[in-house]
């Protein structure tokens, strides 16, 4: 394996980040604070708590894996968007490394952004409501594997977008809906019945409730079923990339 090639894609990805500090960091820690502020004040005021938790605390993990899906698959995009924007892709195929070398630096750049900002904001909801970590392990588990599938994910956007304006077709019209409807604020045992089954054929209920399992020991959903999402979506993702690299699809003139 070619670790140095592999490096230097990971040190050029977050030498971006640097670059664009504002933007990258600052802007989602303060955009998450905002949440906190207005459901915790607004709704937090008349709802005092959820499945025994303090509605400010409730809604903590739900925020954080908003951020973490949204960031991660953002990040990801871009930055193997741009190669192909600027042609510099070809370069970089033509290089000594092989395909799962080009993703992991790409994609562990996207992640490890993420999982920064997840720790950030983390420390900062800290600030706002006492907050208590069950299982610091699962919490740790949920955060890298959530991170490293939707930056997978980014990747393939990133690959199949065909203009700047596609890389946030995704993330506005799909991830972030099904991010609010996937129990971030609320717990699905508020739901009808009938809303509650349709509700769990969203795959985000099953990341958000591992997630918030991993603080407070309490889900909408087993904790068994959470991983096996998890893993399957990380799975599917490393299947459709490895297709991608074998056809050569949007990366051959």
């Amino acid at each position: 394996m070619n670790l140095r090639g592999m490096a230097a894609i990971y040190r050029s990805e977050m030498a971006r980040t640097r670059r664009t500090l504002l933007q990258s960091i600052v802007s989602p820690v303060l955009s998450t604070s905002l949440y906190f502020v207005v459901f915790g004040s607004a709704i937090g005021s008349r709802i005092t708590e959820v499945a025994g938790i303090s509605y400010g605390a409730f809604i903590v993990p739900g925020l954080i894996m908003l951020m973490l899906l949204t960031q991660s698959v953002s990040n990801a995009s871009f930055g193997i968007f741009f190669p192909r924007f600027s042609g510099s892709i070809y370069e970089l195929l033509s290089a000594p490394v092989s395909y799962m070398e080009i993703v992991m630096g790409y994609v562990g750049a996207a992640a490890s952004k993420s999982i920064l900002l997840g720790l950030i904001i983390l420390g900062t909801a800290g600030l706002f409501v006492p907050l208590q970590i069950a299982h610091p392990f699962w919490m740790l588990l949920f955060l890298v594997l959530t991170a490293f599938t939707f930056s997978l994910l980014g990747f393939i956007i990133g690959i199949w977008a065909e203009g700047f304006d596609r890389l946030q077709l995704v993330p506005l019209l799909v991830i972030t809906p099904l991010t609010f409807l996937g129990g971030t604020f609320y717990s699905i045992d508020m739901l009808p019945p009938f809303w509650q089954g349709v509700t769990l054929l969203n795959p985000v209920v099953y990341l958000v409730s591992g997630f918030r399992w991993s603080f407070y020991g309490v889900g909408d959903v087993s904790l068994a079923a959470s991983l096996a999402v998890v893993v399957a979506f990380l799975a599917v993702s490393l299947a459709v990339v490895s297709w991608i690299f074998r056809s050569g699809y949007r990366l051959k003139p």
